[in-house]
């Protein structure tokens, strides 16, 4: 018998615990969130995601055209420079081809007159090629 009222006071000191505990928390009894919750509002949360995976693609789209242009850039360059090297008159090495777009502009020094019109000609020729910018100087003997 003492055994069975010690159960019983257990019992309703942990009901009474329980009570108290949800009443200064605001829960009570119930199973659903509380009314005045912030919960998470699922519309907004989808419109944020797709202007971020707009914005995200914009993004990856004018870096994507940057990166072209920076390879096509390069890409010319590096033809320019080829010919120049398998060219018997022009010293490539003393010729530096900068290209922006399809302008490409040539700086260095060169020997003479001829070395240049045909550094000036070997760039014009070349594919892709819309204009060149002469700024070779002649070393004076």
């Amino acid at each position: 018998m003492r055994l069975i009222r010690t159960l019983l006071t257990l019992i309703v000191i942990a009901v009474v615990g329980i009570l108290v505990y949800n009443y200064w928390s605001g829960n009570g009894w119930t199973l659903s969130p509380p009314q005045n919750s912030t919960g998470i509002n699922a519309d907004e949360a989808r419109r944020q995601g797709a202007e971020t995976a707009r914005k995200a693609a914009q993004e990856t789209a004018e870096a994507a055209t940057k990166v072209e242009s920076a390879v096509a850039e390069s890409a010319l360059t590096a033809k320019i420079k080829s010919k120049m090297v398998l060219d018997d008159l022009v010293k490539a090495r003393n010729i530096n081809v900068t290209t922006k777009g399809s302008v490409v502009t040539l700086t260095g020094i060169v020997g003479s007159a001829a070395e240049r019109e045909r550094a000036v000609r070997i760039a014009k020729e070349t594919n892709g090629v819309s204009r060149v910018v002469d700024q070779l100087e002649i070393r004076k003997p």
